[in-house]
């Protein structure tokens, strides 16, 4: 079963992002990659952050639309690199250069490659609500129980 595809609008700021565009790497891949539209290495010191530009910028234009920047899996496990706001969140009416603000939280230097892969692009639906005030909530199992609650197995 081949997933449900939407054309959302894509500007190359960067002549070198047209050349190897965001794609989906497997059939069933959520992410589109994004990399790093950098001139020389960035050498990340540890627990320094920095925000780079990707040389793309997106319209969704559907307010049913939004985009969420996600860390890659492996640069955060095997060196430490995530990004350093934990998710971005690009609105449908955005449509400035994506940026990714990316952070070293391990305990050697990280080193940014030109055009490296530095994070992925989910495009995710949204339900804008309309808040419907109430006195008291109908019951539930949980109620107001928080933090812990449903236990650790």
């Amino acid at each position: 079963m081949k997933p449900h595809r939407r054309k959302v609008a894509i500007r190359y700021l960067d002549e070198r992002i047209r050349e190897n565009p965001p794609h989906y790497a497997s059939e069933g891949a959520a992410g589109l990659d994004l990399r790093a539209a950098i001139a020389a290495p960035l050498i990340l010191a540890s627990g320094a952050s920095e925000l780079v530009p990707t040389g793309i910028a997106i319209h969704l234009a559907d307010p049913g639309l939004a985009a969420m920047i996600l860390p890659r899996s492996g640069l955060g496990h095997k060196q430490g690199l995530v990004l350093g706001n934990l998710v971005g969140l690009i609105d449908s009416d955005y449509q400035g250069e994506i940026f990714v603000s990316v952070w070293n939280r391990g305990q050697q230097p990280v080193v940014i490659e030109p055009l490296m892969r530095i994070a992925q692009l989910v495009v995710v639906p949204v339900v804008q609500v309309e808040w419907d005030e109430v006195d008291a909530f109908s019951p539930s199992h949980r109620g107001a129980d928080g933090f812990g609650s449903t236990g650790s197995q």
